[in-house]
């Protein structure tokens, strides 16, 4: 599932390319707005919100999409057409014009989530999140404050769980870990939660505003060393050599998402 850098990311394609564009035809391929009709309508901008995006018209309209794991966002310069294979892909086509003329198309292909709402209801899609770990300003205190409301419930657990804080996947989940030099699964409750937020903020903010940088946690960016823990397993870490461990998903199971750690440098409670 893309990370909330990555849903910042197509946000502000969204919002730069689309952005004070009127809708010239809208075509929703999904049953529940199959007739819909946005024509006429100007774009007001498109917003991250963790890992939701939002897209407002004019008259009080917003398109909500999530892209899960599969979902994605093209747009097309005027004159563009998908390629035909990827025509079946389509849950969205927005074609907009700009000062009368042909302007961008915009695609959603393998959309999961695509609802329609009034922009004034937006909480009910996104208003159950926790503070987003990439807005302006983040409220990094209410986030302190729902992760330690479950005291017992282990870090990495607690840290995806997008209620207690919007926008984190689990590639920056298990780097965080590494990072701050936690086990995986050690109580939320012993450790410092506002380090590990404060680490969150500052790692996707890097992740999204410094070129070169989007999702590279070591600095490195050498295929398989740019990142700690995720996605390294049976290789030795790069910090101290001990081989990096993970435990599958268990689908279903909120709290057993595939994890990778590193034994030496995570060390648990009771090998610490």
């Amino acid at each position: 599932m893309p990370e909330g850098d990555s849903v910042l990311k197509v946000a502000r394609k969204l919002d730069a390319r689309l952005r004070g564009s009127v809708l010239r035809h809208s075509d929703f391929r999904v049953p529940q707005h199959a007739t819909a009709d946005l024509s006429g309508l100007a774009v007001l901008g498109t917003v991250a919100r963790g890992k939701h995006l939002l897209t407002r018209f004019e008259g009080g309209t917003t398109l909500h999409t999530h892209l899960r794991m599969d979902g994605e966002w093209t747009v097309l310069a005027p004159g563009k057409q998908l390629p035909r294979r990827l025509v079946p892909d389509v849950r969205i086509l927005l074609t907009t014009t700009v000062e009368g003329r042909p302007g961008p198309t915009a695609a959603a292909l393998r959309m999961p989530v695509v609802e329609l709402l009034p922009t004034a209801q937006e909480g009910d899609a996104v208003g159950h999140l926790g503070p987003d770990v990439l807005a302006p300003h983040p409220d990094v205190d209410e986030a302190v404050r729902r992760l330690a409301a479950q005291p017992d419930r282990g870090i990495a657990a607690a840290l995806l769980d997008q209620r207690n804080l919007a926008g984190l996947g689990n590639l920056w989940v298990n780097e965080l870990c590494f990072l701050r030099g936690l086990d995986p699964w050690r109580p939320a409750g012993t450790i410092d939660l506002r380090r590990a937020v404060d680490l969150a903020v500052r790692m996707l903010r890097h992740s999204v505003d410094v070129p070169g940088a989007y999702q590279v946690t070591t600095g490195d960016t050498r295929p398989g060393r740019s990142h700690w823990v995720a996605g390294r397993a049976g290789k030795p870490c790069l910090r101290c050599g001990t081989t990096i461990q993970v435990v599958a998903e268990v689908p279903g199971d909120a709290e057993q998402r595939r994890t990778w750690w590193c034994p030496r440098c995570q060390p648990s409670l009771t090998a610490a």
